[in-house]
Order: structure tokens, then C-alpha cells, then sequence
């Protein structure tokens, strides 16, 4: 099939890059606009209970302030605030209210003994802002407002003015956000154009795979935004700067596939088209195999119980579908366009096999000893992955996302040192009638139901004054924990608080713990579910894809194992970077879903072109041991140009400047580099090897290939790293 789709191609080339031209260009023209969200609460099922909790607040108590931002007032010389600066304060604070901010619905000014810290060192005012309008542009505009009039307002006092809280989170988060987006795309082209133009000695070489990305880019982007807009999917803010890694990364991947195979063909004598033809008729169907495996991994997140996944695996699995589809019509299109002397310009030496290749020295190691290959690069998996015992998650989302320098940053660090992180971020529990018994509350009742909720160990105080619905069906009580509201000590607080509330409920009623710390409680259930149901179902599926790739019932197991042992050292790995040798308190929570993502896909990525060259050495007559020194010869080269692109362009995460992306730029870039450098490399052939014509069974897999439909095909001499 895949021969015969390389002649297509060939043949028609001119047509099919117009083609793609014209479609990137009208997919992305008729897009619908999409809006990232940036409230967690979007992303749970509404059976969750804080979802129900945050519904029984919309319906009863509508008009409740929810504090949208924060405003922050500490004197300039740090020290303590005196009378005058309070007058100032509630000068500001009637100057914004004044000032009719659009979406800006109230602003109360700091109070003794409330906002204002014991030791007199800041106030704390809070602003309600349209809670409507959480989704739109305007709702972190309000913020930048609220940060402009006030800093204006305070000129000519002896205070510094900051505004934190949700929504200056978000405007935040927008900034870092299109920041990270430059500096990745910036920083992962250049790491493309600069190896893979010193891989292949060549100008043009070195930008095809971030031209040939383009394309797939922006038609996957319309797509994407069609699906998005169609099934009514959330998206999130780190979608955009992971699908540009996802393209250009899995993009030059296979484009090196491709590329080396062109080559190789170049160097046996075939003319330019046939040795076009020929490429993508032998890696064809390993990438396609490849990507298949990637794009399950990716769609299987839509069983996911949080909408981030559910949102960002259909957008992922399209972005890779619509970048094999090129690397197997675009890009062998242009190569059969452009002459061979051009493509490797200035390069003179792109014709010549070097002597002495260091993959042909490597392929024999393997080759001779696949016992002592097995058990060191087995051994070293093992040991990394016993590392992954000692990991914790967290769910600190605004502190990660963000440097510590932004202003919303700096105000909830002013918070937490003095205790304040709670009363700025409450937590609500609501007590209403059930459906089935109607009525209202029994005021008699609420007084011992709210002081057994200030009985659980984590609760600062539960506010007395508990709020009753119009209709005396619900009542509210607010009840501020002792940690911030994104703390796992919080999330733990929850946890008792909910065991306290729902016996602790009056006959006839329920009791629903909402909030922050609520909903994070919620994603972590959330979180357990994925793992129990994702990842086995992605397991079962690309087991299948590699099966039927194979012709071969055993390969996929150990093949699988092997990715599964990938993924266990890569999350090791990173628990040791961060919190053992780093002094971070956790790691990200979805960071496991992220390297099951991209280790476990990718790195079967790599498998699957070294095994699909096992199996062609196999079916040339070699033994098991001549086959793995071979397929590391041919394959090796490329497996190690693409794994290290890759890991070099999730490395660019961590030049973000926040904690999230150093964490998913760490994670992901040693995951790929132990797909790449220790399974495809060594742990796979070696284990390949050892089992011999037993790997392929019942498969005809090893068996010799008595041609295919090929163009002028001759026999390849062999092929390193040029």
C-alpha cells in the first residue's frame, strides 16, 4: 500500500502540495474563535461535588460576593501602616469604586481585624467582578483596570498598590502563557534547523522539517478549533504551547524517518523519485503504525473525567493524524521536487558511506552480547523507576503556571506569610432541603451544624453570621481553612470536612462541600479515576495497533513492558530532580498523564521503527544476533537524531520560567531520551535478539520477503551517521 502511495505522490506532487496549501489556508480561515479557560472548575464533571455545591450557589445565593481580585496595600518602606495610610487606603478604594471599571461590581476596602495583618504590615480589600464573564478577555481586563486606576490613585502616598486573586491570575497567566508560546516555538526551531542541518551537511535539509510543519500547524489548528467549537470541549492555556512541540517534534520525527531511508536509497543508486518512492514505501508503514499508537494514546484521554484531558487528547490526536498525513504525501512531494544536490547544499559528502559508523560499532555490541545489553539497560529502568515510589503530587496550579515575579504571584506570597491565604480563598459548605423532602431549614439546627464544622483539625474559623437563602432552603457557611486553598494540606482538610458535613447533616437535608480546596479535592478523585481506566485501555489498544503491525502475538508484550518501564523511570527520574536534589513540596498532578502522553507514545514510536527494521533484517535470511546489529546499524542514526531533537525541544519548556513547564520540560525530555537511547536502542533489539524467531511468533514476520512493489530497487548499502 505504501509503495503504491509513494508512486502516487510522485507522480502528482505539484498537485498534492497545492493541495495542502490550499486546505491549510481555508481550514484556518473558517476556524471558529476559541477561548481558553482558566477556571478549574470547568474542567470536572457535574456530578462532582463541588460542582454541585457551585450550582446550589448560582441558583440561591446569586448576588453572594465572591472575591474575583484581590487588592494589596503595604507601605513603600515595608514598614507598618499608620493612620494616614489607612485614609489613603479607603481613598483608593472609593477612587475604584468611582471609577465604574467595567465588570467591576463592588470594591470593600480593607477592615481592622479583618483584612487588615496583625502585625499591621499590609490590608487586604477585595473587589467582586462579573462571575458571567469569567471566560471572556474582559474578565482579566478588569483586572489590568483595577491595576492601572489604582497606581494612579496611590501616586503621591507612601503606598504600594498590587492586585492579586482569580481574575489578575488570569490576566497573568495570558502573558506568561504567550510568552512560553514564543520562546518554545522560537527555541525548538532552532534546535530543528541547527541538528538536522549538521546531521545531513546541508542548508535546506536543516529548515524543511520546520517549513513541512507549517502546513500540518495551521490545517490541524482550524481543525482542532471546529472539533473544540462542535462537541462543546474546554480548552486549556498549555494546549497551544504543547501542540507546537507535538508537530514540530513528532513532525521532524517523521521527517527523519523518511529522510534517512531517502538517503539510503540516493546512496544505492536509485534516482531521485525512486528513491522517494522507495523511502515511503519501507517506513510508511511504520509510521503509520507509529502514529496510529501516538493518536490512540491521545484519544483515549476523551474517557477522561477532566475536561482539560478530554479537551486536549482530541486535539493532540488530530494535530498527530494531520502530521503523518503530510510526512507521507507533503513531504515526500517536495523531496521529489527539489533536487538531491539542492536538498543537501552545501554537503558534498551526502553520497558517500562513512567508514567506521558509530552504530555499526554499537549494533555489533548489542549483536554479540544481547544478555549483559538486556540486563544493564533493563537494570537502569528498574532502578529509576523504584525512584518513582517517593513522588507527590500537587496542585498548586496558579504558583506553577506563573514565575514567582508576576504581581498576582507576589500577592499571594505576601498572603501566605502572613496567614492570610485562607480568608482570601474560603471555602463554602451549603446545607439545603433534599429534593424529596421539600420545606425549609430549621434555623434551631444551623448553630450545631456549623460549630461541628469548626471542630475538624485544618479549619481556622467558620464566619457565625451563616447566610440563608430567599426561599429558607439553603443556608451558606463560609469556613476559611488554616492552608492555602491549593495545599494538599487543604485538599486533606477537605477530605475531613466532607466525613464531618454530610452525618453531620439535619434530617431531610444535605450538606455540599464547594470552593477552591473543593475542587481540587474533586480533580484528585478525578485523577485516580483516569488511572485506572486510560491508561489500560490505551495499554490494550496499542498493544493491538503493534500486533497487527507485527504479525506477532509476542513482540508487543515486551515491547509494552519496556514503554511501561520507560514511563515508571521517567517519573522516577523527575522525583528525584525536584524533590529530592529540588525543594519542591510536590510535583504537578496531571504530570503523569503527560509522560504516559509522550513517553508512552513516543518512546512506542522508536520501538516500532527499530522492531520494523528487526523484522526487515529478519526477512532478508539474517539471524536474530545479525539482525539487531543491523537494524541499530541502519535504524540507530535515525532513532537517535529524532529522540535527541525531541528531548531538546521539550527542553525548551524549562526556559518558560515557571514551575509547571521545568517540570514538564525535564520529565518529557528524559523520558524521550530513555525511549530513544536505552529501549529503542539497546533494550529492545537486545531482548529482540535473545528470543530470536520466537519474537515474531505465530507472525511470518521473520520470515525472508520475497519482493514488493518497488521502483528500480536495488540493494541498499548500508547507512550511519553522515
Amino acid at each position: 500500500m505504501f509503495h503504491r502511495l509513494g508512486h502516487f505522490v510522485v507522480k502528482r506532487a505539484w498537485w498534492v502540495i497545492i493541495a495542502w496549501v490550499i486546505g491549510s489556508i481555508a481550514l484556518v480561515a473558517g476556524a471558529p474563535k476559541i477561548s481558553a479557560s482558566t477556571n478549574e472548575a470547568d474542567f470536572l464533571p457535574k456530578h462532582y461535588e463541588s460542582i454541585r455545591a457551585s450550582v446550589v450557589q448560582q441558583d440561591k445565593f446569586p448576588a453572594e460576593f465572591t472575591p474575583g481580585a484581590i487588592l494589596m496595600f503595604e507601605r513603600t518602606d515595608g514598614g507598618a501602616l499608620t493612620d494616614a495610610d489607612k485614609a489613603d487606603i479607603a481613598k483608593i478604594s472609593k477612587g475604584l469604586t468611582d471609577k465604574h471599571i467595567p465588570l467591576v461590581e463592588q470594591v470593600i476596602p480593607p477592615t481592622e481585624g479583618r483584612t487588615i495583618s496583625q502585625d499591621g504590615h499590609y490590608a487586604m480589600g477585595m473587589v467582586s467582578i462579573d462571575k458571567t464573564k469569567m471566560q471572556t478577555d474582559d474578565y482579566p481586563k478588569a483586572a489590568k483596570d483595577l491595576r492601572d486606576e489604582g497606581r494612579e490613585l496611590a501616586k503621591g502616598t507612601a503606598l504600594k498598590f498590587q492586585v492579586g486573586g482569580q481574575a489578575a491570575m488570569a490576566q497573568d497567566q495570558k502573558e506568561s502563557s504567550s510568552a512560553t508560546d514564543m520562546i518554545t516555538m522560537l527555541a525548538t526551531i532552532v534546535l530543528i534547523v541547527v541538528i538536522v542541518g549538521v546531521i545531513f551537511r546541508g542548508i535546506l535539509v536543516g529548515w524543511l522539517p520546520v517549513l513541512l510543519s507549517v502546513f500540518p500547524m495551521v490545517a490541524a489548528s482550524g481543525l482542532i478549533a471546529f472539533v473544540t467549537k462542535l462537541f462543546d470541549l474546554k480548552s486549556s492555556q498549555m494546549a497551544s504551547a504543547i501542540d507546537i512541540v507535538v508537530i514540530l517534534g513528532v513532525g521532524t520525527d517523521y521527517f527523519l524517518f523518511l529522510m534517512f531511508r531517502y538517503r539510503e536509497r540516493l546512496r544505492a543508486g536509485d534516482d531521485r523519485k525512486a528513491a522517494v518512492a522507495n523511502g515511503v514505501g519501507r517506513v510508511g508503514e511504520a509510521i503509520a503504525s507509529a502514529a496510529g499508537a501516538v493518536t490512540v494514546a491521545f484519544a483515549v484521554l476523551l474517557l477522561s473525567e477532566l475536561g482539560m484531558f478530554t479537551s486536549l487528547g482530541p486535539a493532540l490526536a488530530i494535530s498527530v493524524i494531520v502530521t503523518a498525513l503530510a510526512s507521507l504525501t507533503l513531504t515526500p512531494a517536495l523531496l521529489s521536487v527539489i533536487p538531491a544536490k539542492a536538498t543537501f547544499w552545501p554537503g558534498r559528502k551526502w553520497m558517500e558511506e562513512p567508514q567506521g559508523a558509530r552504530f555499526h560499532k554499537l549494533g555489533k555490541v548489542v549483536g554479540h552480547r544481547p544478555g549483559l545489553i538486556a540486563l544493564v539497560s533493563g537494570g537502569l529502568l528498574v532502578v529509576l523507576s523504584l525512584a518513582g515510589l517517593g513522588y507527590t503530587g500537587t496542585f498548586d496550579m496558579a504558583k506553577s503556571m506563573m514565575p514567582k515575579d508576576k504581581e498576582s504571584m507576589l500577592v499571594l506570597d505576601t498572603l501566605s506569610k502572613n496567614g492570610g491565604e485562607g480568608a482570601a480563598d474560603p471555602t463554602h459548605v451549603f446545607l439545603t432541603t433534599s429534593t424529596k423532602a421539600g420545606g425549609k431549614l430549621d434555623p434551631a439546627t444551623l448553630d450545631g451544624f456549623g460549630a461541628k464544622l469548626g471542630q475538624v483539625p485544618g479549619v481556622a474559623s467558620v464566619q457565625p453570621e451563616h447566610k440563608i437563602s430567599e426561599d429558607g432552603t439553603t443556608a451558606d457557611f463560609v469556613v476559611v481553612l488554616k492552608d492555602s486553598a491549593a495545599s494538599n494540606a487543604a485538599i486533606d482538610t477537605i477530605t475531613k470536612l466532607r466525613s464531618t458535613a454530610h452525618p453531620a447533616a439535619p434530617a431531610g437535608s444535605e450538606a455540599l462541600v464547594g470552593g477552591t480546596s473543593s475542587i481540587y479535592k474533586d480533580i484528585k478523585l478525578a485523577m485516580a479515576h483516569d488511572y485506572k481506566l486510560v491508561f489500560p485501555v490505551a495499554g490494550v489498544l496499542i498493544l493491538l495497533i503493534l500486533g497487527l503491525q507485527l504479525r506477532s502475538v509476542v513482540a508487543p508484550w515486551y515491547l509494552m513492558a519496556s514503554v511501561g518501564l520507560g514511563f515508571a523511570a521517567t517519573l522516577g527520574a523527575t522525583t528525584v530532580a525536584f524533590l529530592k536534589i529540588g525543594t519542591e513540596p510536590g510535583l504537578m498532578f496531571m504530570l503523569p498523564i503527560f509522560i504516559y502522553l509522550f513517553v508512552v507514545a513516543i518512546g512506542t514510536d522508536y520501538n516500532i521503527l527499530i522492531i520494523a527494521r528487526l523484522r526487515e533484517e529478519a526477512r532478508e535470511g539474517r539471524n536474530p544476533r545479525e539482525a539487531a546489529k543491523e537494524a541499530i546499524r541502519h535504524a540507530g542514526p535515525t532513532v537517535a537524531a529524532a529522540g535527541f531533537i525531541l528531548a531538546a525541544s521539550f527542553a525548551t519548556f524549562m526556559l518558560a520560567g515557571n514551575v509547571l513547564f521545568a517540570e514538564l520540560g525535564f520529565a518529557l525530555a528524559i523520558g524521550i531520551v530513555l525511549a530513544a537511547f536505552v529501549m529503542a536502542m539497546f533494550f529492545t533489539p537486545a531482548i529482540t535478539a535473545l528470543l530470536g524467531k520466537k519474537a515474531w511468533w505465530p507472525g511470518h514476520g521473520a520470515m525472508p520477503d520475497h519482493g514488493s512493489d518497488t521502483v528500480d530497487e536495488r540493494e541498499p548499502q548500508p547507512v550511519g551517521m553522515a
